[in-house]
């Protein structure tokens, strides 16, 4: 795991999605992390928290991901906070569309937890 991500934003709606993701990153990546339900709940967070990466879901009631990175790329401190959606919309043009707006890549839902310790791994290692 790369030395340089110590702490996790993670932005999904489905509780049962963000608890696995939640518990796989504290306890198998190591990282700290700060679970959000939606997108407002992301906005108000993420400036005292400072996240060194965020997950993020794409389809969410309200404010989706990619609305939502548009917001908090606004902030100061997280402009150029590296983005990885966790989506089931894994089409080769929905992850072109992702990483035209500054994501990292995808990790396609449903996942592996025992692999994403990996997968997050290597999309930050491949962004260099």
């Amino acid at each position: 795991m790369t030395d340089a991500i110590k702490k996790v934003l993670v932005v999904e709606d489905e509780d049962d999605i963000r608890q696995v993701l939640c518990l796989t990153l504290e306890f198998v990546c190591k990282f700290t992390v700060e679970p959000c339900a939606s997108g407002d709940q992301a906005i108000n967070k993420a400036a005292a928290f400072g996240p060194d990466l965020m997950l993020m879901d794409v389809m969410m009631p309200g404010m989706d991901g990619p609305e939502t990175l548009s917001h908090l790329r606004q902030i100061p401190g997280l402009e150029a906070t590296p983005v990885i959606f966790v989506t089931a919309k894994a089409m080769p043009s929905e992850i072109e569309h992702f990483i035209s707006l500054g994501a990292l890549g995808v990790i396609v839902k449903p996942f592996d937890p025992e692999a994403i310790c990996d997968e997050i791994s290597a999309l930050v290692a491949a962004a260099g």
